[in-house]
């Protein structure tokens, strides 16, 4: 039995997110289909995150094991026939036998992408949200830096999260713009439901005037996420690199 850590990538508007689930199509199913397909046999892979419906990914990486003897390159080559255009495996290599792709994770950038016009672009309907309200990315950018560092994120997940901790690391978390782009960037050691989409939304309501310049703090110490931002779509949101090594964390 060998154990293999798999590097990915894929546009998520036509799946029900990563996670296998009984009444939707989603990107797990897709990739264990196409594995078992060329191993001949039943394969589960574990992924490094979980996603949601019409969420991209630029890298995302799970693990899995078998029995066959199938080279790195076999894999790449005969699950990419297999699967459709909109997912891509990038690489594979043998991992130690007790590697797992979440639980060796140590961190995570996303990026959120919004269409910052008044003129809808075709080619960004799926792949960025569009906001016609002039973004301030400069002042933005001073603005997410209060994210920066160990927090209790509760104000800034879904009502929905399970988790028992809601206390995150963020590394860093900057705003840019590229003509029309406006393109948030965050990384940390981990991220709540919605988490990432609810703050990109609450520094949106800082920019249209809804929330006072420096609210973030108040709103880290308050814990209640009715007093935060707006959840953005989906479609804006990238996982966007998947951090195994301390030293690649900037």
């Amino acid at each position: 039995m060998r154990n293999f850590k798999v590097e990915m990538a894929y546009r998520g508007t036509a799946y029900h997110g990563f996670q296998r689930q009984s009444n939707a199509y989603t990107i797990q199913q897709a990739v264990e289909e196409a594995l078992s397909s060329l191993l001949g046999e039943q394969v589960t892979i574990y992924g490094c995150s979980r996603t949601d419906t019409g969420v991209h990914a630029r890298q995302f990486f799970f693990s899995f094991c078998t029995e066959s003897t199938i080279t790195c390159r076999g894999l790449v080559f005969g699950t990419n026939s297999r699967l459709n255009d909109d997912i891509a495996i990038l690489s594979c290599k043998q991992a130690a036998d007790d590697f797992h792709a979440r639980y060796h994770c140590i961190g995570k950038e996303y990026e959120y992408i919004i269409h910052n016009s008044e003129i809808k672009n075709p080619f960004y309907l799926d792949t960025a949200y569009r906001s016609w309200y002039p973004i301030d990315a400069e002042l933005l950018d001073r603005e997410a830096k209060a994210f920066v560092g160990e927090h209790d994120f509760k104000s800034f997940c879904s009502t929905d999260c399970e988790k028992k901790s809601t206390v995150r690391t963020i590394h860093s978390f900057d705003v840019r713009r590229e003509g029309e782009l406006v393109i948030f960037r965050v990384s940390g050691n981990g991220f709540l439901y919605n988490m990432v989409r609810i703050m990109v939304g609450t520094l949106l309501h800082i920019n249209e005037g809804k929330l006072e310049q420096g609210a973030i703090e108040r709103l880290l110490k308050c814990r209640d996420r009715t007093e935060a931002g707006r959840t953005v779509p989906p479609q804006g949101l990238y996982l966007n690199r998947v951090f195994y090594d301390d030293q690649e964390i900037v």
